[in-house]
């Protein structure tokens, strides 16, 4: 029972997957696809910024830190080159503020290694290596889908045989019985 009790779950996480990582269809009209504003979009993020840096609450702002990197993953999905630019706005923000966030980040490495990862390399090569980290995530989810799927046949495989086996052992012993009653 729980064989089939995995494999049952196995094939709704399949399913739940496959239904999730579906992405729309490009438009054939330019007009019809909201366009990106970068400008907004940074206006957006360093007022976030802004705000925790002048708290001095460094978990918050990390978390800020960590929704420009989603912000920047989604953005190049739809135009590396708007990414680009939303990444080079926000790096001008963060060296513009550094001495305003070490003085209250001090030595929270998370922080300083947070704000590294934006602003160590050109806005092109973050782009980049993003754009390949989300490539390589597609891949390893893809495999892991195989590899469910896989699992899921394996084990549904194992239950049916296990069920042969069990029924042709019921079957034995009901012969058996049966010819121990007539006496044979």
């Amino acid at each position: 029972m729980k064989k089939v009790l995995f494999a049952v779950m196995a094939m709704i996480a399949i399913g739940f997957t496959s239904c999730g990582n579906k992405q729309a269809a490009p438009a054939d009209n330019a007009a019809e696809a909201p366009a990106f504003d970068v400008e907004a979009a940074v206006s957006d993020i360093t007022s976030q910024l802004s705000e925790q840096i002048e708290a001095q609450d460094a978990n918050k702002f990390q978390a800020v830190l960590a929704t420009v990197q989603e912000k920047i993953k989604e953005i190049i999905g739809n135009n590396p080159e708007l990414a680009k630019e939303y990444v080079a706005k926000v790096q001008d923000f963060l060296k513009e503020n550094a001495d305003k966030i070490k003085a209250f980040a001090g030595e929270n490495e998370t922080v300083n290694a947070a704000i590294a990862a934006l602003t160590a390399a050109p806005a092109d090569a973050i782009v980049s290596g993003l754009s390949s980290a989300v490539g390589a995530a597609g891949d390893a989810v893809e495999g892991a889908v195989e590899d469910a799927k896989d699992a899921a046949q394996d084990k549904a495989d194992e239950a049916k045989e296990a069920a042969k086996e069990k029924a042709g052992e019921a079957v034995d012993a009901a012969a058996n019985k049966a010819k121990d009653a007539l006496g044979l």
